[in-house]
């Protein structure tokens, strides 16, 4: 924020739901709907899933042709910090696909990481595995099978007056979080 020397940064990177008004957050970056009436708030971008691995994982375990497919693949999941479940990564088609989990993460980096290195299949969100595909590192499959995507919201405690810095703050993001590279 380079143009606004006088706001001072203190990033929170947490996968947990925190309390944004008995925590002291003045802005948190969310996905999903915005649940607590107590706070204000702005959409930012939206996001996509992708089912992606290594060029040279699957040249030794072959590209899945259908989502049935992936129940012969070493799967990279995600653990979700509040609930303890594994994300599901396709619609439920009544008959469930037993995913076979090599690890599990509760946050995405270590997934992009272990998919770029040959480990199994990861569904992660675009955003996170661009920079990979665009560079090869990654390569996405079963494109049509995943359909779930998501919303990135930005929320700060509400009142009659905004103070400018948040405003500020919150401007910045909507402008600039999901702004092409």
């Amino acid at each position: 924020m380079g143009g606004w020397p006088e706001i001072e940064l203190d990033l929170d990177f947490t996968d947990r739901l925190v309390d944004v008004i008995d925590e002291g957050f003045d802005a948190v970056i969310r996905t999903g709907e915005a649940r607590d009436s107590r706070l204000m708030t702005r959409v930012l971008g939206s996001y996509d899933l992708k089912l992606v691995g290594a060029p040279a994982y699957f040249a030794a375990h072959g590209i899945p042709e259908s989502p049935g497919d992936l129940a012969g693949h070493r799967c990279l999941r995600q653990r979700f910090p509040t609930t303890g479940r594994l994300e599901d990564w396709l619609p439920d088609p009544g008959d469930p696909i037993e995913l076979r989990t090599a690890a599990t993460s509760n946050t995405i980096e270590p997934l992009v990481c272990l998919a770029e290195r040959g480990l199994g299949i990861a569904c992660l969100p675009d955003f996170a595995v661009r920079a990979q595909i665009e560079a090869g590192t990654l390569m996405s499959v079963l494109d049509s099978a995943v359909h779930r995507c998501g919303t990135f919201r930005i929320l700060w405690p509400s009142s009659r007056q905004l103070a400018p810095k948040i405003r500020v703050f919150v401007d910045f993001m909507a402008e600039n979080l999901f702004a092409p590279p």
